[in-house]
């Protein structure tokens, strides 16, 4: 059975969405169990309280490093500790390829605090556009979506791929819409 493994970031203001996030993971994990994928989510609250001979924060980022995919949420404010398990991910992605990464923001609250432009700054200087969602079930159908349209069974094998393309031997392609062809002789 292929895990995927998915840490989902966020400040304690959205334990609700966390855990409906939750709920929908295990579900959706009942119907991938027929396709041998299992995804397994790895939340701050399941993480162990034991002291850490270094920082607590440095067992979370190696539950970050093992991870497939990592998903932040924000709200009112992105806190200390979750910017840095995204700056934790983005460097492992920048340098691995990844875990994948996904952001999400809920509407904020009309005075949200100053840490969440200044994260939604830092995301548009790396070219990132993050998705916003309004209420738990919106975040999951957009999750979801995400979830659809990777190809889960085969999710962090993408190295073994290096140097295939494809050569259509000058293959037509009939568009749908409108009837067409497309002569591509050469994919790469």
């Amino acid at each position: 059975m292929r895990t995927i493994r998915i840490f989902l970031a966020s400040s304690s203001e959205l334990k609700t969405d966390r855990e409906a996030f939750e709920i929908e993971i295990n579900r959706k994990n009942k119907l991938l169990a027929e396709k041998d994928v299992f995804l397994h989510l790895d939340i701050w609250e399941d993480l162990p309280a034991q002291m850490s001979q270094t920082r607590s924060q440095d067992e979370y980022n190696k539950q970050i490093e093992a991870a497939d995919m990592f998903v932040l949420l924000a709200w009112n404010k992105v806190g200390k500790y979750t910017e840095e398990e995204f700056d934790f991910a983005w460097h492992m992605f920048r340098d691995k390829k990844k875990p994948a990464i996904f952001t999400w923001f809920k509407e904020p609250p009309q005075a949200a605090e100053p840490s969440l432009q200044a994260f939604k700054d830092k995301l548009s200087g790396l070219a990132h556009f993050p998705a916003f969602y309004k209420e738990a079930d919106d975040l999951w159908n957009q999750f979801n979506k995400e979830l659809d349209r990777l190809d889960l069974a085969s999710m962090g094998t993408i190295d073994d791929a290096r140097g295939i393309y494809v050569d259509n031997r000058n293959a037509n392609i009939k568009n749908q819409f409108n009837g067409g062809t497309f002569n591509n002789p050469t994919f790469q």
